[in-house]
Protein backbone atom coordinates (compact mmCIF):
# COMPACT_ATOMS: atom_id res chain seq x y z
CA UNK A 1 0.00 0.00 0.00
CA UNK A 2 1.28 3.38 -1.07
CA UNK A 3 0.79 6.79 1.01
CA UNK A 4 -0.35 9.26 -1.14
CA UNK A 5 2.02 13.06 -0.95
CA UNK A 6 -1.05 14.54 -2.11
CA UNK A 7 -0.82 17.73 -0.29
CA UNK A 8 -3.46 20.08 0.67
CA UNK A 9 -1.13 23.16 0.96
CA UNK A 10 -1.50 25.18 -2.34
CA UNK A 11 0.34 28.38 -0.99
CA UNK A 12 3.35 28.95 -2.74
CA UNK A 13 6.24 30.68 -0.95
CA UNK A 14 8.39 33.25 -1.78
CA UNK A 15 11.56 32.37 -3.14
CA UNK A 16 14.19 33.17 -0.70
CA UNK A 17 15.88 35.83 -3.08
CA UNK A 18 12.70 37.65 -3.21
CA UNK A 19 12.53 37.84 0.31
CA UNK A 20 15.65 38.89 0.94
CA UNK A 21 15.39 41.32 -1.72
CA UNK A 22 12.51 43.00 0.44
CA UNK A 23 14.61 42.93 3.44
CA UNK A 24 17.19 44.78 1.87
CA UNK A 25 14.92 47.06 0.38
CA UNK A 26 13.62 47.73 3.63
CA UNK A 27 16.77 48.53 5.34
CA UNK A 28 17.53 50.62 2.49
CA UNK A 29 14.82 52.81 3.08
CA UNK A 30 15.18 53.21 6.88
CA UNK A 31 18.93 53.49 6.19
CA UNK A 32 17.90 56.81 3.85
CA UNK A 33 15.50 57.94 6.62
CA UNK A 34 18.00 57.98 9.20
CA UNK A 35 17.00 55.12 10.99
CA UNK A 36 19.10 51.93 9.72
CA UNK A 37 20.95 50.05 12.27
CA UNK A 38 24.02 51.38 14.24
CA UNK A 39 27.15 49.34 13.17
CA UNK A 40 29.09 49.91 16.53
CA UNK A 41 32.72 48.92 16.66
CA UNK A 42 32.45 47.61 19.99
CA UNK A 43 29.66 45.95 23.14
CA UNK A 44 29.49 46.73 26.47
CA UNK A 45 28.35 44.23 28.68
CA UNK A 46 25.82 45.47 31.05
CA UNK A 47 24.37 41.97 32.65
CA UNK A 48 25.36 38.43 31.60
CA UNK A 49 22.13 38.02 29.44
CA UNK A 50 22.13 40.41 26.26
CA UNK A 51 19.69 43.15 26.33
CA UNK A 52 17.43 42.86 22.98
CA UNK A 53 18.03 45.65 20.68
CA UNK A 54 16.08 48.43 20.33
CA UNK A 55 14.86 49.21 16.32
CA UNK A 56 15.63 52.79 15.51
CA UNK A 57 12.29 53.16 13.66
CA UNK A 58 10.55 51.82 16.17
CA UNK A 59 11.80 53.67 19.16
CA UNK A 60 11.61 57.29 16.77
CA UNK A 61 8.11 56.59 16.57
CA UNK A 62 7.79 56.40 20.39
CA UNK A 63 10.61 59.34 20.87
CA UNK A 64 7.66 61.91 19.36
CA UNK A 65 4.60 60.86 21.58
CA UNK A 66 5.03 63.22 24.20
CA UNK A 67 4.95 66.26 21.89
CA UNK A 68 2.14 65.36 19.97
CA UNK A 69 -0.44 65.38 23.15
CA UNK A 70 0.92 69.29 23.68
CA UNK A 71 0.64 69.84 19.95
CA UNK A 72 -2.04 67.44 18.43
CA UNK A 73 -2.62 69.72 15.13
CA UNK A 74 0.92 69.80 14.64
CA UNK A 75 2.01 69.90 11.10
CA UNK A 76 5.48 69.10 11.37
CA UNK A 77 7.45 66.49 9.08
CA UNK A 78 9.86 64.83 11.25
CA UNK A 79 13.31 63.93 10.56
CA UNK A 80 15.41 61.78 12.68
CA UNK A 81 18.31 63.49 13.65
CA UNK A 82 22.12 62.10 12.48
CA UNK A 83 23.46 59.31 14.58
CA UNK A 84 20.13 58.46 16.02
CA UNK A 85 20.64 55.11 15.42
CA UNK A 86 23.93 55.23 17.23
CA UNK A 87 22.47 56.97 20.12
CA UNK A 88 20.01 54.15 20.21
CA UNK A 89 22.57 51.55 20.28
CA UNK A 90 24.62 52.57 22.69
CA UNK A 91 21.74 53.64 25.53
CA UNK A 92 22.23 51.48 28.53
CA UNK A 93 18.62 50.13 29.41
CA UNK A 94 16.90 52.82 31.96
CA UNK A 95 14.65 52.74 34.73
CA UNK A 96 12.49 55.56 35.92
CA UNK A 97 12.10 57.21 32.76
CA UNK A 98 10.13 60.63 31.50
CA UNK A 99 7.79 61.01 29.10
CA UNK A 100 9.42 63.33 27.35
CA UNK A 101 10.52 64.17 23.31
CA UNK A 102 13.42 61.90 22.49
CA UNK A 103 12.63 59.12 25.27
CA UNK A 104 10.85 56.06 24.09
CA UNK A 105 9.55 53.16 26.43
CA UNK A 106 11.78 50.79 24.86
CA UNK A 107 14.63 51.71 27.11
CA UNK A 108 13.22 50.07 30.02
CA UNK A 109 14.12 46.78 29.46
CA UNK A 110 15.35 45.07 32.80
CA UNK A 111 12.56 44.65 35.11
CA UNK A 112 14.29 42.51 37.32
CA UNK A 113 15.84 45.87 39.57
CA UNK A 114 12.67 47.34 39.78
CA UNK A 115 10.41 44.26 40.87
CA UNK A 116 13.41 43.36 43.76
CA UNK A 117 14.63 46.91 44.60
CA UNK A 118 13.64 47.47 48.06
CA UNK A 119 14.20 51.40 47.69
CA UNK A 120 13.50 52.76 44.13
CA UNK A 121 15.09 55.90 44.69
CA UNK A 122 18.48 54.20 44.07
CA UNK A 123 17.24 53.45 40.45
CA UNK A 124 16.91 57.37 40.04
CA UNK A 125 18.83 58.49 36.52
CA UNK A 126 22.16 59.76 37.76
CA UNK A 127 23.70 61.64 34.56
CA UNK A 128 26.01 58.73 33.33
CA UNK A 129 28.47 59.13 30.76
CA UNK A 130 27.73 60.60 27.59
CA UNK A 131 27.13 58.83 23.67
CA UNK A 132 29.57 60.47 21.50
CA UNK A 133 27.58 61.66 18.77
CA UNK A 134 29.65 64.27 17.14
CA UNK A 135 26.98 64.98 14.21
CA UNK A 136 24.24 65.06 16.65
CA UNK A 137 25.85 67.83 18.50
CA UNK A 138 26.44 70.01 15.39
CA UNK A 139 23.01 69.45 14.26
CA UNK A 140 21.56 70.45 17.41
CA UNK A 141 23.67 73.74 17.37
CA UNK A 142 22.67 73.97 13.79
CA UNK A 143 19.16 73.84 14.56
CA UNK A 144 19.00 75.92 17.86
CA UNK A 145 20.26 78.55 15.47
CA UNK A 146 17.49 79.00 13.36
CA UNK A 147 14.97 79.04 16.38
CA UNK A 148 11.73 76.87 14.99
CA UNK A 149 9.52 74.94 16.95
CA UNK A 150 9.45 72.06 17.39
CA UNK A 151 12.94 71.56 16.05
CA UNK A 152 14.47 73.19 18.99
CA UNK A 153 12.60 71.04 21.52
CA UNK A 154 13.32 68.03 19.68
CA UNK A 155 17.40 69.19 19.74
CA UNK A 156 17.07 69.66 23.33
CA UNK A 157 15.70 65.77 23.71
CA UNK A 158 17.59 64.60 21.41
CA UNK A 159 21.16 66.00 23.32
CA UNK A 160 19.55 65.05 26.70
CA UNK A 161 19.01 61.18 25.09
CA UNK A 162 22.85 60.75 24.43
CA UNK A 163 23.19 62.34 27.95
CA UNK A 164 24.88 65.37 26.43
CA UNK A 165 23.40 67.53 29.59
CA UNK A 166 25.97 70.51 29.20
CA UNK A 167 24.55 71.50 25.44
CA UNK A 168 21.02 70.83 26.26
CA UNK A 169 21.48 73.11 29.09
CA UNK A 170 22.93 75.66 27.50
CA UNK A 171 20.09 75.59 24.92
CA UNK A 172 17.67 76.12 27.29
CA UNK A 173 19.76 78.81 28.82
CA UNK A 174 20.16 80.67 25.68
CA UNK A 175 16.51 80.30 23.90
CA UNK A 176 14.30 80.16 27.19
CA UNK A 177 13.13 83.66 27.27
CA UNK A 178 12.05 83.51 23.67
CA UNK A 179 9.66 80.24 23.51
CA UNK A 180 6.17 80.82 21.60
CA UNK A 181 2.87 80.73 23.67
CA UNK A 182 2.41 77.56 21.65
CA UNK A 183 4.80 75.53 22.67
CA UNK A 184 5.62 76.58 26.33
CA UNK A 185 3.78 73.74 28.13
CA UNK A 186 6.07 71.20 25.77
CA UNK A 187 9.29 73.26 26.65
CA UNK A 188 8.86 73.34 30.17
CA UNK A 189 7.98 69.79 30.43
CA UNK A 190 11.21 69.39 28.62
CA UNK A 191 13.29 71.41 31.26
CA UNK A 192 11.62 69.11 33.83
CA UNK A 193 12.68 65.94 31.78
CA UNK A 194 16.27 67.19 31.41
CA UNK A 195 16.52 68.02 35.74
CA UNK A 196 15.55 64.13 36.05
CA UNK A 197 17.81 62.99 33.50
CA UNK A 198 20.81 64.74 35.03
CA UNK A 199 19.74 63.21 38.60
CA UNK A 200 18.07 65.96 40.24
CA UNK A 201 14.54 64.85 41.22
CA UNK A 202 13.27 66.77 43.40
CA UNK A 203 13.78 69.61 41.07
CA UNK A 204 12.04 68.25 38.33
CA UNK A 205 9.09 66.79 40.70
CA UNK A 206 8.52 70.33 41.45
CA UNK A 207 8.71 71.68 38.08
CA UNK A 208 6.22 69.18 37.07
CA UNK A 209 3.86 69.86 40.23
CA UNK A 210 3.99 73.36 38.76
CA UNK A 211 3.16 72.88 35.29
CA UNK A 212 -0.64 73.00 33.92
CA UNK A 213 -1.95 69.16 34.38
CA UNK A 214 -1.45 67.07 30.50
CA UNK A 215 -0.79 63.98 29.86
CA UNK A 216 2.67 63.91 29.86
CA UNK A 217 2.63 66.23 32.51
CA UNK A 218 0.80 63.54 34.90
CA UNK A 219 2.82 60.91 33.78
CA UNK A 220 5.75 62.27 34.53
CA UNK A 221 4.21 63.44 37.87
CA UNK A 222 3.59 60.12 38.93
CA UNK A 223 6.90 58.46 37.53
CA UNK A 224 9.01 60.64 39.49
CA UNK A 225 6.93 60.14 42.82
CA UNK A 226 7.32 56.66 42.38
CA UNK A 227 11.40 57.12 42.10
CA UNK A 228 10.81 59.32 44.83
CA UNK A 229 9.18 56.34 47.32
CA UNK A 230 5.39 58.36 46.76
CA UNK A 231 3.93 55.45 45.46
CA UNK A 232 0.64 57.20 46.75
CA UNK A 233 0.92 60.30 44.72
CA UNK A 234 2.81 58.57 42.26
CA UNK A 235 -0.16 55.94 41.96
CA UNK A 236 -2.97 58.95 41.36
CA UNK A 237 -1.14 60.79 39.03
CA UNK A 238 -0.48 57.52 36.86
CA UNK A 239 -3.60 56.05 36.95
CA UNK A 240 -5.29 59.42 35.58
CA UNK A 241 -2.29 59.80 32.64
CA UNK A 242 -2.53 55.57 31.56
CA UNK A 243 -6.70 56.32 31.58
CA UNK A 244 -6.08 58.82 28.66
CA UNK A 245 -3.15 56.87 26.87
CA UNK A 246 -4.38 54.20 24.07
CA UNK A 247 -3.31 50.59 24.77
CA UNK A 248 -1.62 51.06 21.48
CA UNK A 249 1.01 52.87 22.66
CA UNK A 250 3.92 51.56 24.36
CA UNK A 251 3.73 54.76 26.87
CA UNK A 252 0.34 53.43 27.79
CA UNK A 253 1.82 50.03 28.60
CA UNK A 254 5.00 51.55 30.80
CA UNK A 255 2.62 53.16 32.59
CA UNK A 256 1.15 50.31 34.02
CA UNK A 257 3.87 48.74 35.24
CA UNK A 258 4.71 51.72 36.90
CA UNK A 259 1.65 51.49 38.47
CA UNK A 260 1.97 47.96 39.11
CA UNK A 261 4.82 49.06 41.46
CA UNK A 262 2.95 51.71 42.79
CA UNK A 263 0.67 49.63 44.16
CA UNK A 264 2.71 47.29 45.21
CA UNK A 265 4.08 49.77 47.64
CA UNK A 266 1.25 51.56 48.62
Amino acid sequence: MSRSTDSHDTSVQPALADLMARYLERQAEAQAAGLGTAMTGEVTPFEAAPAQTVDPRLAWDEALAAVRHFQKRSDTKWQAPPDWPVVVAAHEPTVALAFALGNYPQLVRHLRPMMESVDLGELRPTGSRPVTAPNLIAWAAQTASKEQYPQLLLAIGALRLARQFEQADELVRKHGERVPEQWKAAWANEVAALAWHRGRGEEALALWQAQPASLPVLFNRGMAALFLNRPAEAHAALNEAIASLPETSAWHHLGRLYLTLAEMRK
